[in-house]
């Protein structure tokens, strides 16, 4: 009978050894800390009011703002699902630093045209779609960026869906349970491969 070769089973016990602390860090480190965040997103809507912030973060979703925008230099339109289309206008505020985006209604009409001369605007702090293709995104992590959604539509625009929490993913108890599988399948393989590598051994003969 051939002996365990080494320096493999070496190699494949710490890989299962490392998917198995990626499975406990998702579980122990990363699920709770996503759960706080959303915790704290849920009680943004109910938060005083606060003007635009210069540098939003992911902190302040949800959390209701206003903002004034000086002259709409351009409105692009982005899918919204059910609802069709969302358009957002790119707007100069006169301030330094990037310029506001803002959500001003949805539409089902591809082909809507809205005229939007800007002015003070409500509504609540949201990421702004993600323009890059889709290969870019699964190769690189972008920072996000924000936008305020208007609470009452531009004319001739349907109202924008209110904030929900469950657009947030929390997908870190799938993670860690997917990394036990994965160190599970691992081990699982590995011994069958022992076991086929004993039975093909040749015979000792005395």
């Amino acid at each position: 009978m051939k002996r365990i070769p080494l320096v493999p089973t070496l190699v494949v016990g710490l890989a299962i050894v490392a998917m198995i602390a990626l499975g406990v860090w998702q579980l122990t480190d990363r699920l709770p800390a996503k759960e706080a965040y959303l915790a704290q997103l849920a009680g943004n809507p109910a938060r005083p009011a606060m003007a635009w912030p210069r540098v939003p973060d992911d902190t302040m979703l949800f959390r209701r703002a206003s903002a004034f925008c000086l002259e709409p230099v351009g409105i692009a339109r982005a899918g919204a699902g059910a609802a069709g289309f969302r358009l957002i206008a790119t707007c100069r505020t006169g301030a330094e630093g990037p310029g506001l985006r803002v959500q001003i209604g949805t539409t089902r009409d591809p082909e809507a045209k809205v005229a939007w001369g800007g002015g003070e605007v409500s509504g609540w702090i949201a990421h702004a779609p993600d323009a890059r293709p889709l290969i870019a995104g699964l190769f690189s992590k972008a920072t996000p960026e924000f936008l305020l959604v208007a609470d009452r539509p531009a004319a001739g625009l349907n109202p924008n869906a209110p904030p929900d929490i469950a657009s947030v993913p929390n997908n870190h108890l799938a993670y860690g349970v997917q990394w036990f599988v994965f160190a599970a399948v691992a081990a699982i393989v590995y011994s069958f491969a022992l076991r086929r590598r004993a039975k093909d051994a040749p015979s000792a003969h005395p």
